[in-house]
C-alpha cells in the first residue's frame, strides 16, 4: 500500500523541503496525509483520513507504539516549541504508546507524553499533555500544562493552570483501558501490513476456504442478524472486552417520552459467556424494541456499572463509537437491578429522577474544577436564620458516587431543604449553593412537565415576565437580613461554560420591595442570558451565595 507523504512546501518561513521519516514497522494508511519534518517510530499505526501537516510549525515527533486514529488532525504554528523527551525543541512531540483517537486536534506548540489518550473530538493547543493521562472525549486542553497521571472529564475546558492543578488522578481501571486500546491499535496494525502483504494473507485465504465447509446454518443465520440488524464493530469490541474482563452484561431499553426521565426498563440479561451468544442475546433486544433507545453496559464484581453505552437510539442502531465510554471511576454507577438505570448515560443522574440533569451538571462541573463538594440540610424553622448542617461528607470523586452521596441525604433529610455546596478549598471559599431539595419535594428538573415560564430549577429560576419566584425572594430576604452585600452577575451562553461573568451590578436598599424590584430590573435588561444572585460576607471576604436565577 502506497503511503502518500510529501515534502514540505517552500515558504517565507522554511524552505527545507523536509520529508516525513517513517519507521519500516509503522503502518500509515494511503488516505491519509503526512507532509513535512515528521518523524514516525516503530510500530506506529496512522488509521484512514488523518492529516499529519508539519508544512508550518515544525519538527512533529510521534513516538514508538502511538496510534493515531480515524480523522485525526496534527499541526502547528510557525511560532512556538515545546520540549521533547530527547531535550529538542518541536512543534508537535506525541510520546510512546499514546492513543490520539478518532477526530481529536493536537495543534502545536503542544506536547502529549508517553501512555497518554486523547479521546474522541478533544483538542490540545498550546499546551502539555504529562505522560498517562487520560483525556476524555470533547474536551478542550489550551495554554496550560497537565501533570502527569491526571483524569480530564468528557466536555471539560481546561484553560488555566489552576483548573489543571486541581484535576483528579487516573484511576488503575483507567490506565487498563488505555493499555487496551494501544494493545487493539497494535493488533490491527499488524492486520493491515498483513493484509497488504499477499506472502501473508494467501494462507489466511486459504485456511477460511477450507472452514466454509464446516460452517453450520445456525452460524450463518448468525451472521445475516448481525448484518441484519447493523450491530457496529465498536459494540460487538465492546461486548468481547467485558466478556474478557469478566463483567456481568446487562441491557436496557426506552421509549422516546420515558427517555429524559430516566426510567429505562432491562432487557432479558446477557447470562452467555461466549461471544456469539451475547451477541444473540443483544440482538433480540434490539428487535423487541426497534424504534426504542437502548443500551449495553457491564457490571463489575463491585455491582458498579462501566461501559455504559447507547447502542441504538429511535432512528436506528448507532454505527459509531462516539459513545464507547471507559471503564473508570467516572463513568461508574450503582446497579440496583431493578430496570431502572441510575448511569447518566442521558444526563440523569438516576431512574427516580430525584437527581435532575442540572443538578447532574453541576456536580459534574465541579468535579471538571477540581473542586469538593457537600451537603447540608435545614428544617423549615430554621431555613429563615440561615442555620444549616452538614450531611455526610462527600468522599467520592466521581459523578455517580456523589449522586449517591446527595440521594443519601435527600432521603436521610425528607421534609427539609437541601443544599448541594462546591468548595474550593484551596481558596477556603464556597463556589456554589444550590438547593435541591425543598420541604415539598426535590427541586423540579429542567424536563419536567411545567411550563418553562414557571419551573423551578435547580437553583432557582425566574418565568419570563421576570417576575421571582418564592425561593429567590427567599434567597433575597436571607441576604438582606444578614446584612451581606448583595450584587448581581451575568454572562451569554457562549461564555457559560468558561466561567467568564461580567458584574451586572448592585443592589444597595435595605427594604424587601426595593430590592426585589431592582432585581427584577436587571433580569429585564439581561433578557436571554444567564444572571445570578451573589450575597457576600465582607467580614470574611467570602461569598456566602451564588444562585442563578435566569436561564437562557
Amino acid at each position: 500500500m502506497v503511503v502518500r507523504s510529501t515534502a514540505a512546501p517552500p515558504t517565507p518561513w522554511s524552505r527545507s523541503l523536509a520529508e516525513p521519516q517513517i519507521h519500516h514497522t509503522a503502518f500509515v494508511h494511503s488516505s491519509s496525509n503526512i507532509i513535512g519534518d515528521v518523524l514516525i517510530g516503530a510500530n506506529v499505526i496512522v488509521a484512514p483520513g488523518t492529516s499529519i501537516r508539519a508544512d508550518e510549525g515544525t519538527p512533529f515527533y510521534i513516538g514508538e507504539n502511538t496510534n493515531i486514529q480515524d480523522g485525526v488532525v496534527i499541526h502547528g504554528l510557525e511560532q512556538g516549541r515545546v520540549i521533547g523527551d530527547d531535550q529538542n525543541q518541536y512543534s508537535v512531540w506525541v510520546g510512546e504508546n499514546a492513543s490520539i483517537t478518532h477526530m481529536a486536534l493536537i495543534h502545536g506548540p503542544a506536547y502529549v507524553g508517553d501512555n497518554s489518550f486523547i479521546g474522541f473530538r478533544s483538542t490540545v493547543f498550546n499546551a502539555r499533555v504529562g505522560a498517562g493521562c487520560i483525556v476524555m472525549m470533547h474536551a478542550l486542553i489550551q495554554d496550560v500544562e497537565i501533570p502527569p497521571g491526571k483524569y480530564v472529564p468528557s466536555g471539560a475546558i481546561i484553560t488555566n493552570q489552576q483548573q489543571a492543578d486541581r484535576l483528579p488522578d487516573v484511576q488503575e481501571q483507567d490506565e487498563a483501558f488505555a493499555h487496551h486500546v494501544v494493545g487493539i491499535n497494535q493488533a490491527l496494525r499488524s492486520g493491515y501490513r498483513c493484509a497488504a502483504d499477499s506472502k501473508c494473507i494467501a494462507p489466511i485465504r486459504d485456511e477460511i476456504a477450507k472452514s466454509y465447509t464446516s460452517i453450520t446454518v445456525e452460524e450463518l443465520e448468525r451472521s445475516s442478524a448481525v448484518a441484519s440488524n447493523g450491530l457496529g464493530a465498536e459494540t460487538v469490541e465492546q461486548l468481547r472486552y467485558l466478556l474478557e474482563q469478566g463483567y456481568k452484561i446487562g441491557t436496557e431499553h426506552v421509549d422516546q417520552r420515558r427517555f429524559r426521565t430516566g426510567s429505562w426498563t432491562s432487557c432479558k440479561p446477557i447470562e452467555a459467556r461466549s461471544l456469539g451468544d451475547a451477541i444473540a442475546t443483544l440482538e433480540s433486544c434490539l428487535r423487541d424494541h426497534s424504534g426504542e433507545y437502548v443500551r449495553l453496559f457491564g457490571i463489575d464484581n463491585g455491582r458498579r456499572r462501566v461501559l455504559e453505552t447507547v447502542i441504538q437510539r429511535p432512528d436506528g442502531v448507532v454505527a459509531t463509537g462516539a459513545s464507547f465510554k471507559a471503564p473508570n471511576s467516572q463513568s461508574n454507577g450503582s446497579y440496583h437491578g431493578n430496570g431502572n438505570g441510575n448511569g447518566n448515560g442521558n444526563g440523569n443522574g438516576n431512574g427516580s429522577a430525584k437527581i435532575s440533569s442540572e443538578t447532574v451538571d453541576q456536580i459534574r462541573q465541579l468535579l471538571a474544577g477540581g473542586y469538593k463538594i457537600g451537603t447540608e440540610h435545614v428544617d423549615e424553622r430554621r431555613f429563615r436564620t440561615g442555620s444549616w448542617n452538614s450531611c455526610k461528607p462527600i468522599e467520592g470523586t466521581s459523578t455517580n458516587e456523589v449522586i449517591s452521596a446527595l440521594e443519601e441525604c435527600i432521603q436521610n433529610h425528607q421534609g427539609e431543604y437541601v443544599r448541594l455546596i462546591g468548595i474550593d478549598a484551596k481558596a477556603k471559599r464556597r463556589v456554589l449553593e444550590s438547593i435541591i431539595q425543598r420541604p415539598n419535594g426535590p427541586v423540579a428538573p429542567s424536563g419536567s412537565q411545567k411550563s418553562v415560564a414557571s419551573a423551578a430549577s435547580a437553583t432557582a429560576t425566574v418565568s419570563s415576565s421576570t417576575r421571582l419566584n418564592s425561593e429567590v425572594v427567599d434567597q433575597l430576604r436571607q441576604l438582606l437580613t444578614g446584612g451581606y452585600k448583595i450584587s448581581v452577575e451575568h454572562v451569554d451562553q457562549r461564555r457559560f461554560r468558561t466561567g467568564t461573568w461580567a458584574t451586572a451590578g448592585q443592589i444597595q436598599t435595605k427594604s424587601d420591595r426595593e430590592a426585589i424590584a431592582i432585581l427584577e430590573g436587571y433580569l429585564a435588561e439581561y433578557p436571554g442570558e444567564y444572571v445570578r444572585l451573589i450575597g457576600v460576607d465582607t467580614a470574611a471576604k467570602r461569598r456566602v451565595l451564588e444562585a442563578i436565577i435566569q436561564r437562557p
